[in-house]
């Protein structure tokens, strides 16, 4: 076999298959045979959907989609040392520069080298049967942990560990969650295991029914008009520890800043959207810290594995449905009705 079919995005709800070469690993290259790629929101808001893409070094470059891979190492080229075929592994998303101090320091997602790229936007990612990715971004998969738990890692784990992290939640939390999509459920999922309370806002009941099936039950639907009173009443009126934004929405992220108690930590992660306030006493008289994070580093990747074989938590409950590649088109086209958790494309 010398070619295989991989999946392209041309914009306005569209989905192409398409033929391409098996590419050949080059000098600190691997070739992975893709074992789970998932769907992303981002993905959705900035590729599926738009009728005009745009150009420039973020936009889509027409490539192989899926920034989400994991599967298994199948041939490694010259300069490959760290790994080797046959090894299970989890692909960090962007391929930076590797020099700039972004990279040295593993937040390649903050490269701004022409050479960066990332994978399923500026380089063929992981719809399609093989993947070419650079050793580089390369993190092990341990055996305990699927390959649909490390897809879920490549990307909305990891934003969502690395927001935890900002907001240093622990056990002496109460965490307010706006958005309860894949990312908000993965936020979910790991405050707790960090020893946090969890409250979330959601709109969507398919939603609340995985949210109350991974056993979150303090999960509110308000009206604009009633949202701050029913998140106080959950912290008795007191406000929230750490409030953090999954949903790029205006109104949530306002209500991340009304319901925070003095001195809490605010992350905003859904992208999109707007927000506007009073800065004085939604922010500086309340003595707020309001973060904003994007995606993880490398290292932190790495980190959340770790915890994530220590706390048994798999990644992977979070995944309502699954396709092969060859119904990628229904998996979009469900994925963007917004009424699923994850979505993911898999391989037996």
């Amino acid at each position: 076999m010398t070619t295989m079919a991989g999946v392209v995005l041309p914009g306005n709800r569209r989905l192409e298959m398409q033929n391409f070469s098996i590419p050949t690993p080059e000098y600190g290259q691997v070739l992975v045979r893709m074992k789970a790629s998932s769907l992303c929101g981002s993905d959705l808001r900035a590729i599926y959907r738009p009728a005009d893409q745009g150009t420039g070094p973020e936009a889509y470059q027409g490539v192989i989609a899926g920034h989400e891979p994991a599967g298994i190492i199948e041939r490694v080229g010259p300069g490959v040392t760290r790994f080797k075929e046959g090894d299970r592994i989890i692909v960090y998303h962007i391929a930076g520069c590797g020099l700039c101090d972004d990279c040295r320091k593993g937040w390649m997602i903050s490269c701004s080298s022409p050479a960066r790229a990332a994978y399923g936007w500026q380089r063929d990612g992981g719809h399609a049967e093989f993947l070419l990715a650079e050793e580089r971004t390369l993190i092990a998969l341990p055996e305990t942990l699927s390959y649909l738990d490390g897809a879920m890692v490549a990307c909305g784990f990891g934003t969502a560990y690395a927001a935890c992290i900002r907001a240093g939640v622990s056990g002496r939390d109460t965490v307010l969650i706006t958005g309860l999509g894949p990312v908000g459920m993965g936020m979910a999922l790991l405050c707790r295991a960090m020893g946090a309370r969890v409250v979330g806002v959601e709109y969507l009941p398919e939603r609340h029914e995985l949210a109350h099936k991974l056993g979150f039950h303090d999960i509110i639907t308000p009206s604009n008009k009633n949202a701050l009173d029913k998140v106080l009443e959950k912290v008795n009126g007191r406000g929230f520890e750490v409030a953090i934004d999954c949903s790029g929405n205006g109104d949530a992220r306002h209500l991340c800043l009304e319901a925070a108690r003095e001195w809490g930590r605010i992350v905003f992660v859904g992208e999109g959207g707007n927000v506007s306030f009073a800065p004085s006493p939604l922010l500086i008289h309340k003595q707020l810290t309001l973060h904003g994070s994007w995606v993880c580093s490398l290292p932190q990747m790495e980190e959340l594995v770790e915890h994530l074989v220590t706390w048994d938590l798999h990644p992977d409950v979070i995944v309502t449905h699954q396709f092969p590649l060859s119904q990628a088109k229904e998996a979009y086209e469900l994925f963007d009705s917004g009424r699923t958790g994850k979505v993911a494309i898999v391989w037996e």
